[in-house]
């Protein structure tokens, strides 16, 4: 993505998840899992990169910075368990669409959330360059995030602990995955 601002980049993403949901509901049934495998990493290279990023900035620069961030917290560990209950049960399992309906009812409001508390906010109290700056430090993020959720991570001193050795296992899990001929 081209975005230069922050926020510009992580609401272009939200669009992205967006359309990955509608990417799932559509794909023909020998395809779901490849176009979920797509949602689910987006998700999470997102996520995490917010989590190392975006709501530590928000936290030291906002009016409340904690509450907000508390909640978008609160709210992204609850998306993180949906989605790895639907990577455990499978795309064929007779519960995932009504679970991926959930999830993407949960991930919506959290977007809107983030978008209206947390980013409308920040654009008001940061500067461009800061802003850029950031930018910047999301993309360096998310090429070190690790490729599936991992509840619990949602501190910046546990993304930068567990990350990267996350990210290496998530990585080399999907190579071999890959190799075999399986998701």
């Amino acid at each position: 993505m081209a975005e230069h601002d922050v926020i510009d980049l992580l609401v272009a993403q939200h669009g992205r998840i967006r359309d990955l949901f509608d990417e799932v509901e559509r794909a023909p049934a020998d395809k779901v899992g490849a176009a979920f495998d797509r949602l689910s990493r987006l998700m999470s290279v997102h996520e995490t990169a917010e989590e190392e990023i975006v709501h530590p900035y928000a936290r030291r620069k906002l009016d409340n910075g904690q509450g907000v961030v508390a909640d978008r917290l609160t709210e992204e560990n609850k998306t993180k368990r949906m989605l790895v209950a639907l990577h455990r049960a499978g795309v064929d399992d007779p519960r995932f669409w009504d679970r991926l309906a959930e999830l993407r009812a949960a991930v919506t409001a959290h977007a809107r959330s983030e978008e209206r508390y947390e980013f409308a906010r920040l654009r008001a109290h940061t500067s461009v360059v800061e802003r850029r700056a950031m930018a910047a430090a999301v993309r360096a993020a998310e090429s070190l995030a690790p490729s599936r959720p991992h509840p619990g991570t949602e501190s910046l001193t546990r993304n930068l602990l567990m990350g990267p050795p996350t990210a290496i296992m998530d990585r080399a899990r999907d190579l071999i995955r890959k190799a075999l001929g399986k998701r």
